[in-house]
């Protein structure tokens, strides 16, 4: 079947461009894959007769995954018939059918590179409006058994595009495609797609794209983020980027005992020059070898920005392989393996409220950026919120008060959660020593008490957490609870960040990361730093991200092609190549980890 002829006039008054041959519909299935269920809606085929498109889908359709489908923007997904033939030639495969791409509509006519988003188009007894280009994801790989397919529908220019349903009505193959309003800019879904997804993106497009009312707004903050980026920068104007590749040897100048298990260690060049300056609230990692191959871990830099010296504060683990050789073994005038600083969780700019809250060791981070408030006396409130065990372990207490006093608007509380800290307290005022601070409370951080210190709920203030991930969840729960903006609430995640495995419902285990399964590989030594975690290549591994994924690393990712960039991860030191070339590279210091192998030892902040 073929489309009337573009410029005829259909009764309705628009204009045809095309015709519905297929409508498939199918509900969410779990689809087992590499040991895990994903749960899909990508599973749709032909149905016969009118079905009722509805503002969230067609009758009897369904997704499994709302975050990157479905939903009033994306209801309906279209795919063309011409795409069909010229993917069955390239893929030399003849099973193709319809609804295989995932499509609820399979169109005769709509090319991607002519239809443009905001287009809107009368189906039937139904109204749509185009919304966005397809999101690029491996489920459509997964369905058709092409695990590069993601990549292809956006490198060949043909990932079709989503629907937002403007009137309710039945559809049924065979109605025809009218035309019934341009959208503005007219920019293709092809440009969209490669827009977001392609490298040489063209700035005056982008802004075309965010003049476009229909857009949706995922693809919208995309766009504007990729607008907003500043030009490239060089690392002597640019603090902020590392300010040497690698690992470098640094000399420790002393080392001082803050408490029993804290050691405060301070590192200067080892050839004389200076060393760039870190941003307030970024860490440095260290290499150390103990127990064979190099492992390396991160610490937060507790100096002020600035000062002629770093220092990193380490906790000693009862099994920590680097804090307890950091601890037991380095003296002052060793050499240790540093690479540059780096961390994006840094104090900004502004002018509203201030507050630092933090638990333990987690005091590192906010303690640097209280050093850089304190150095140019902000007129800001600036609040202080600390968590220990008691008086015997609360490191810094001395060191923060000070700069507390320096400010113009400063303000302490510190929260000793011992069973027997206030009773320590007392016996220890019996026997002569100072009275506790009236900054002090005993008992845990709670929306009770935080409330009862009357911290600002302003809109523009800005807390700052670092401690034990179930600490900085209640105090975010807590704050939230008191009128913080959510996106305002910043927190220092030491560990692996939160996975991004979109559709996946199971996990293939609830393990710890741990060496992979199998006889050690014989390759490079790949350090994964935030799972801690150093392992040799093993040759068999299809990825970086199949490696980690061995480990049970949590990961992030969601084409697996080298085209989404989910996966864009931080390399310290090393180098890595890439077994499919990706659309666009990643930038300097970074690996998509999906679809690259080291070259050679690689540590990767993952």
């Amino acid at each position: 079947m073929t489309a009337p002829a573009t410029g005829d006039r259909p009764a309705d008054g628009g204009t045809a461009v095309g015709t519905l041959v297929s409508l498939n519909v199918g509900l969410p299935i779990d689809v087992e894959w590499q040991g895990r269920t994903v749960r899909t809606g990508a599973w749709k085929a032909p149905v016969t007769g009118p079905r009722t498109v509805r503002r969230l889908n067609v009758d009897g359709d369904g997704q499994g995954d709302l975050a990157g489908h479905g939903g009033e923007i994306r209801a309906v997904l279209v795919y063309q018939l011409q795409s069909y033939v010229y993917w069955r030639e390239q893929l030399r495969r003849e099973d193709l059918t319809f609804g295989m791409f995932g499509e609820n509509f399979t169109v005769d006519g709509l090319p991607d590179d002519e239809v443009c988003i905001g287009d809107r188009y009368r189906i039937g007894g139904a109204e749509f409006e185009v919304t966005q280009p397809r999101v690029t994801c491996y489920r459509v790989g997964l369905r058709l058994g092409e695990p590069t397919m993601a990549s292809l529908l956006v490198a060949h220019h043909r990932p079709g595009f989503y629907l937002r349903v403007l009137t309710e009505g039945q559809v049924q193959a065979g109605d025809p495609i009218s035309l019934i309003g341009k959208g503005p800019e007219e920019l293709s879904v092809a440009e969209t797609d490669g827009l977001l997804y392609l490298p040489g993106r063209d700035p005056a497009k982008l802004r075309r794209a965010l003049n476009i009312p229909a857009l949706s707004p995922g693809w919208r903050q995309s766009f504007q983020e990729l607008a907003d980026l500043p030009r490239p920068s060089t690392d002597t104007d640019h603090p902020g980027r590392p300010g040497w590749p690698g690992f470098r040897p640094l000399r420790v100048t002393r080392i001082d005992h803050e408490t029993p298990a804290i050691a405060s260690v301070h590192l200067t060049s080892s050839d004389g020059s200076a060393l760039p300056p870190a941003l307030p609230g970024q860490f440095l990692s260290v290499r150390v070898t103990a127990d064979g191959d190099p492992t390396v871990r991160s610490y937060s830099l507790s100096s002020a920005p600035g000062a002629d010296e770093y220092r990193i504060s380490v906790k000693r683990e009862p099994h920590g392989t680097v804090s307890g050789y950091l601890h037991a073994h380095l003296r002052a005038g060793d050499l240790l393996d540093v690479a540059s600083p780096r961390g994006a969780f840094v104090l900004e700019a502004g002018t509203g409220p201030v507050l630092l809250v933090s638990a333990g060791i987690g005091a590192t981070p906010v303690l640097a950026m209280l050093h850089q408030l304190a150095a140019t006396s902000d007129p800001r409130p600036v609040w202080w919120i600390h968590t220990a065990r008691n008086r015997a372990l609360h490191a810094f207490a001395t060191e923060a008060h000070a700069l507390l006093a320096r400010l113009p608007d400063g303000h302490e509380r510190v929260f000793y959660t011992a069973d027997d800290a206030a009773d320590t307290a007392q016996d220890d005022a019996e026997d002569g020593a100072d009275r506790p601070e009236p900054h002090v409370t005993y008992g845990r951080i709670s929306a009770r008490s935080l409330a009862a210190l009357g911290l600002p709920g302003d809109a523009d203030a800005d807390a700052y957490l670092c401690g034990p991930t179930a600490f900085m969840d209640d105090v975010t729960e807590h704050l939230s609870s008191l009128g913080l903006a959510p996106a305002r609430i910043h927190r220092e995640e030491f560990g692996a960040l939160a996975p991004v495995n979109p559709g996946v419902t199971t996990p293939a285990t609830a393990a710890r990361p741990h060496q992979p399964p199998g006889p050690p590989g014989t390759g490079p030594l790949v350090t994964f730093v935030r799972s801690g975690i150093t392992t040799r290549w093993q040759q068999e591994q299809a990825s970086l991200l199949t490696l980690a994924e061995a480990c049970e690393i949590p990961t992030r990712w969601s084409c697996r092609t080298g085209v989404c960039h989910t996966c864009v991860t931080p390399v310290l030191s090393g180098a890595v190549s890439y077994t499919t070339e990706p659309l666009e590279p990643a930038g300097p210091g970074e690996a998509l980890v999906c679809c690259s192998r080291p070259q050679e030892d690689v540590v990767l902040d993952l």
